[in-house]
């Protein structure tokens, strides 16, 4: 469960919650200031869900024009759909236009690896390096490979979890 905030800009109204785009219209349609004026204009703020929804709407930046749209990939997107978007347009420039249509369209690959180090450990096991004779492991400086990695990979965390990650 999602759930918004609406503050008026009109300092004589008082705000609502809302979880859904129906409830937000409904409530906003019937909001009157003090004077009995309607009020038009508010502020989304997210207060309530998933942590990884939260970072959600701090990528997607939320108005009232799409707010409809945040709450469809709440409820529709994968997890990994989220990712690609916070990264994508939180951390990589892109616009929402450009990546909200299929999010998993900008290339980005995403490791579940705490730190540089464990990411070049994984990438020599893996043969990334090629084929390394048994006698030679102990020489492998796995501290400056993490440094090379640096240079095209980042860090974030998203949802609480650390994650580096590499957009093409």
């Amino acid at each position: 469960m999602t759930r918004l905030y609406a503050q008026p800009y009109d300092i004589s109204a008082t705000g609502f919650y809302f979880e859904s785009y129906d409830e937000y219209k409904m409530k906003a349609a019937n909001l009157r200031n003090d004077y009995g004026d309607r009020v038009e204009e508010f502020e989304i703020q997210f207060i309530d869900g998933e942590h990884i929804d939260c970072d959600l709407a701090k990528a997607w930046t939320l108005y009232q024009s799409n707010i409809s749209e945040f709450f469809d990939a709440v409820n529709d997107w994968s997890e990994r759909q989220k990712l690609h978007y916070i990264i994508a347009v939180g951390e990589c420039g892109y616009s929402h236009d450009q990546v909200a249509a299929d999010p998993e369209n900008i290339e980005i690959t995403i490791y579940r690896i705490l730190t540089f180090r464990e990411l070049a450990e994984q990438f020599v096991e893996e043969g990334l390096y090629g084929e390394i004779p048994e006698h030679l492991e102990y020489y492998i400086d796995y501290d400056r490979i993490a440094r090379d990695l640096e240079c095209d990979y980042n860090a974030v965390t998203i949802a609480g979890e650390h994650l580096l990650y590499r957009a093409d």
